[in-house]
């Protein structure tokens, strides 16, 4: 399996922006073929131990079953459509890719 994680740092970090965020992942990137775990949130503020990242606002975690399954969502119409709504909003973008068992 592929671990697809992504952090979002955002322009505008109010409520409603980062809910937008989240709304946006779960319309556009949530219905693909091959995602066996799909998640979307908000940065947890109340863990703040010195090995905690808290410099983003909004994660995505998507695992895809294979890494073709990956490669299919990131030029999907739907995934292209995301970046090209939200991107003006993203001052930072990470994204952590990974096999996982």
């Amino acid at each position: 399996m592929l671990s697809h994680m992504v952090y979002f740092t955002l322009k505008d970090s109010s409520e409603e922006a980062c809910q937008k965020l989240v709304g946006a992942c779960q319309k556009f990137l949530k219905p693909h073929d091959g995602i066996q775990f799909f998640a979307a949130g908000r940065l947890a503020p109340e863990f703040e131990r010195p090995v905690n990242v808290q410099d983003f606002h909004v994660a995505l975690h998507v695992v895809f079953d294979t890494k073709e399954s990956h490669d299919v969502y990131q030029v999907s119409e739907k995934h292209l459509a995301f970046i090209e709504q939200g991107k003006d909003n993203w001052d930072q973008v990470r994204v952590l890719d990974a096999y996982v068992d």
